[in-house]
């Protein structure tokens, strides 16, 4: 197998961008590239859409709207909180924190109440994405029953 595809494992290098301001959100330069099951929801999905087919070593350019990245904003993530909910943390605009139902941002602090969006940070965001294929290989069995990667000496946590 040389060719993204289904229940194949591929390894990428990558760097994503806000194409209105060319920030970078996201890269593996620097690191070790990102390794995962194609097909198996670990990424989104026009990241993995976009890579069908593509071979070792191919580089591709794309942009996913907010559809096929993490969705447009939904209002009904945004809340109030007391701030009295937040035990000994002083919430501050900016704080990135976890709740039991996932991952929240701090958008606002108006004395005692605290307005938090549940909203991934890059929803609503059209992203871009450069991407060159490292490998791509066979999913072990186990990978396939696990529904993850593993690494090259065996399972990763």
């Amino acid at each position: 197998m040389s060719v993204v595809e289904l229940n194949a494992v591929a390894t990428v290098h990558y760097t994503g961008t806000l194409p209105g301001s060319g920030e970078v959100f996201d890269t593996s330069e620097g690191r070790d590239p990102l390794t995962f099951l194609v097909g198996h929801k670990q990424m989104i999905p026009g990241f993995e859409e976009e890579l069908m087919g593509a071979e070792k070593g191919e580089r591709r350019t794309f942009t996913l709207e907010p559809e096929r990245a993490y969705g447009q904003k939904m209002d009904e993530a945004i809340q109030t909180i007391q701030k009295d909910m937040f035990g000994d943390i002083e919430p501050e605009v900016g704080m990135t924190l976890m709740s039991d139902v996932g991952p929240f941002n701090v958008t606002a602090v108006e004395g005692d109440t605290i307005t938090v969006d549940f909203n991934h940070k890059l929803a609503g965001e059209t992203l871009e994405f450069s991407v060159e294929v490292v490998d791509v290989r066979p999913a072990s069995e186990e990978e396939l029953s696990h529904g993850h990667a593993h690494g090259p000496d065996g399972h990763e946590d």
